[in-house]
Parts: structure tokens; C-alpha cells; sequence
């Protein structure tokens, strides 16, 4: 061999022990390359933010925005709902749903000097609420009293009653008081002073829910025993 290659022949066998080096101690280094520093591995657990972190948060956020929409959509839709009622408790209060049918009439008992008894019919308006008569109050009215009629005992009956009271003569039960689709009550409201020729009057029915319905008429100049009202 020549002298000049013995330098190659030393360099050749400290390669190779380098690299057994590496493979016997594989643990403490990742990457040994020939003629370079050995690096070593000096990274931490928490370096870095994973995929699955960031889906935990992102799910975190859209199930909190789920929830907060919720709420807002909940309120929204109570209070519209309370907007609802509020309307149509206002317009049932402030609606009749009871009607006048056919003519108003004024009796005379006495044959013309005075008019006694008032006689007229009620029944549903169209779309009206069913009304429980044992809650109608009826208030008679002149340009000089005010008066508030009592029910007569019974309240429905065909015979006379007293004055200052009023009732049902016909088109309801003495246990069934509710008119109701196409039910028409007729009523009779007696005042406690007798009306004069040309004297206006005002028999107001006030229901317990909705707007009260008026008659306002006046006695013709010439009472009859039967007198139409205008």
C-alpha cells in the first residue's frame, strides 16, 4: 500500500465508528449526519395546538351560539305571544257581542198616561262570545236618574215583575242562562217611575266581559198599550 493512502484508510474507520455510534445509541439523537454537530430533540408536550383542541373549541363556541340563539328566539316569540293576547283581550273588551234584534217596545199598564215596562230581544252579534246572564247588570237611564235593575226571582219567567227589576221572558232555561249561538233572549226591564210622552230613556246591558250595548229611545207623544220605540 502507499503511504498516501494510510490517511484515508484512519479517516474511513473513525467514519465507521461514528456511525455505530449512532445506531447503538439511537435515543439520544435524532439526526447524526457525517461531518455535522449532533442535533438533539429539546421539544415539550404542550409545544403546538392539535387539530382535535381546536375542534373541542370550536364545538364549544357553535353549542354556546346554538343555545344563546335559542334564548333569544324563545324571548322573542313570548313576548309576541303576549303581544297576541293583549290585542285580543283589548278588542274582545272593547267589541259587544251581543246585538239588538228586531224592534224595542214600551208597554202601559194603564192605558196612556204612562209607559212601565221595556221589552226587547238580544241575541249573538256575529262572531260574539257566548254570555252568561248571570252576570249581565242592566242600568236604566234618564236625563234625571240613574238606576240599577234587579234581577227578579226567578229571573226567568213569563209573569209580571216588580218595577225597578228585569228578566227573561222567553228563549232561555231557568238553569241554563248562557246565550250561545243562535239562542235569543227575550228581556223585560220594568223602571221603578213610569215614563212620559216624548221622555228619552237609555237601558244600557253591561256583560261581564266586552263592550255594554245601549238602547236609547224615546216614548212616542200618544202612549198605546203597545208602543214601538225609536
Amino acid at each position: 500500500m502507499k503511504p498516501e493512502n494510510t490517511p484515508r484508510i484512519k479517516f474511513l474507520k473513525k467514519e465507521n465508528k461514528h456511525i455505530q455510534q449512532v445506531f447503538t445509541e439511537p435515543k439520544k439523537l435524532l439526526y447524526t449526519p457525517v461531518g455535522r454537530k449532533e442535533m438533539r430533540c429539546n421539544s415539550t408536550p404542550d409545544e403546538g395546538f392539535t387539530g382535535l383542541e381546536a375542534a373541542i373549541v370550536l364545538i364549544a363556541f357553535v353549542v354556546t351560539a346554538a343555545v344563546f340563539s335559542y334564548v333569544v328566539l324563545g324571548a322573542g316569540y313570548f313576548t309576541t305571544q303576549k303581544s297576541q293576547e293583549v290585542v285580543y283581550t283589548s278588542v274582545d273588551m272593547a267589541s259587544s257581542s251581543m246585538q239588538v234584534i228586531g224592534d224595542v217596545y214600551a208597554w202601559s199598564t194603564d192605558g196612556g198616561s204612562t209607559a212601565d215596562a221595556i221589552r226587547f230581544t238580544l241575541g249573538l252579534a256575529a262572531g260574539g262570545s257566548p254570555v252568561d246572564f248571570n252576570t249581565v247588570q242592566a242600568v236604566f237611564a234618564t236625563s234625571s236618574d240613574i238606576e240599577i235593575l234587579d234581577h227578579h226571582d226567578p229571573f226567568v219567567t213569563s209573569e209580571g215583575i216588580n218595577p225597578g227589576e228585569w228578566n227573561i221572558s222567553h228563549g232561555a232555561e231557568t238553569d241554563d242562562l248562557l246565550l250561545e249561538g243562535e239562542d235569543k233572549f227575550t228581556c223585560v226591564a220594568k223602571p221603578s217611575t213610569g215614563l212620559t210622552q216624548n221622555q228619552e230613556f237609555n237601558l244600557e246591558i253591561r256583560p261581564s266581559i266586552g263592550a255594554a250595548i245601549g238602547l236609547k229611545r224615546t216614548i212616542p207623544a200618544k202612549i198605546n198599550k203597545v208602543n214601538i220605540l225609536y
